[in-house]
């Protein structure tokens, strides 16, 4: 009979493949982003010229860049958050808050996921280039993609926390 992997390992492959594409996202915008600016530094400074969309490109990237970084803060359960009531809380009640204040976090992404799917998907009807041929739309893509991202990931972490589970801070 051919083994097969158990289901909760196919899910943690899975989440490990997200989580290297992500990271190799994040370090490739980066050096691209570096290697373009430096660029268009050295045309200025030394030939008196520049690429015409090559700023509006590295703004495009800057976007991506933290939005991509959002994304992995996200996973790691390292958001900026507000904690206040957290720390007036007994600990008994701890993870109740955690879960709760994730559960919020996932509704307002997933709020914030939908509306800019509307607005890209305006982007996309309206027809505008974001610079050399390339579509507003596709460079604003990342906003909707990462907002849905991080609704799932709070999404997991308070189903984990409020399911009496073991306390999850990384999903």
């Amino acid at each position: 009979m051919p083994r097969t992997t158990p289901p909760r390992g196919r899910i943690a492959t899975i989440l490990d493949m997200i989580r290297r594409l992500e990271d190799a996202l994040l370090v490739g915008l980066l050096l691209a982003m570096i290697v373009t600016a430096t660029f268009q530094i050295v045309l200025r400074n030394l030939l008196g010229v520049s690429i015409v969309w090559g700023d509006i490109m590295v703004r495009v990237m800057v976007l991506w860049i933290g939005l991509l970084g959002a994304m992995i803060a996200a996973r790691k359960g390292e958001h900026i958050r507000i904690d206040l009531l957290g720390r007036l809380m007994p600990g008994r009640f701890q993870t109740f808050v955690d879960g709760a204040v994730q559960l919020a976090t996932a509704l307002l992404c997933a709020a914030a996921a939908v509306s800019a799917f509307r607005f890209v998907r305006s982007e996309a009807v309206f027809g505008q280039t974001a610079f050399a041929r390339v579509p507003a739309w596709a460079c604003e893509a990342i906003i909707p993609t990462a907002f849905f991202v991080i609704a799932i990931r709070y999404l997991a972490l308070s189903i984990q926390n409020l399911g009496g589970g073991t306390p999850a801070k990384h999903p």
